[in-house]
């Protein structure tokens, strides 16, 4: 019996043709998106990690202005957008608000709280399509072999002839969809959380930059206003 890719497909129905034309579908979809989250968060590491450097110069010296100009610089940095609201929001508080120590740095907070959502929401771009393929993908399969198996059992109702050989083609054809969708969702799931580690880390990372930049609005500010903030 020949058991060829092509011999398989030509054996193949309709419905099965179909399932595994879905799950090739999604086998490139899922790497599309993999492909696409590994540059972008490899880019995010990298400028972050430039973007660290810099500003933590800038701020030892006092120089916001020039650690916001930077920021500009490293747009795929998750810190640089972090840290440039953060910023921007302190300095035209602190400019043209009659705000108080305490709102002043409540307000900076508030947006980087702001940036740290909408970057979080960001990185996840995708990330769900994946769990979704990673779920999916083997009941797509499955659904194919079921169809398949009872194609095989009609034929050999059909044709009045009985026992294992009968059917065992019929069987191992559409047991094709089930290795095909376990193929695709075992890199899916692998892949979805990897990333989703990558996302908690990022969210780390950017916890701990939103941490030190208060630090550096309460120094910055002084009074008791700010040290009841800090406290809070």
């Amino acid at each position: 019996m020949d058991m060829s890719i092509g011999a398989l497909w030509a054996s193949m129905g309709l419905v099965a043709r179909l399932v595994v034309i879905l799950l090739f579908l999604q086998s490139i979809y899922s790497l599309t998106i993999a492909g696409e989250r590994y540059w972008r968060f490899r880019k995010a590491k990298k400028e972050s990690l430039q973007f660290a450097l810099m500003t933590t110069q800038y701020l030892k010296q006092d120089r916001p202005q020039e650690a916001v100009a930077a920021s500009k610089k490293f747009k795929s940095s998750h810190l640089a957008r972090v840290v440039a609201a953060g910023l921007l929001e302190f300095m035209v508080e602190e400019q043209s608000s009659p705000l108080s120590g305490y709102d002043v740095i409540e307000a900076a907070r508030r947006a980087i709280e702001r940036a740290t959502l909408m970057t979080t929401a960001d990185f996840k771009k995708g990330l769900g399509a994946l769990a979704t393929i990673g779920a999916t993908a083997p009941f797509v399969g499955l659904f194919g072999t079921v169809v398949g198996i009872i194609n095989a059992f009609t034929g050999m109702a059909v044709t009045g002839s009985g026992g294992l050989g009968a059917v065992s083609a019929g069987i191992a054809e559409a047991l094709v969809a089930t290795a095909i969708g376990l193929g695709v969702a075992i890199p899916a799931v692998w892949l979805y959380n990897y990333f989703l580690n990558q996302v908690e880390r990022f969210q780390v990372e950017m916890s701990n930059s939103s941490s030190e930049l208060i630090d550096f609005f309460i120094k910055k500010h002084g009074g008791s206003d700010a040290i009841g903030s800090a406290a809070r």
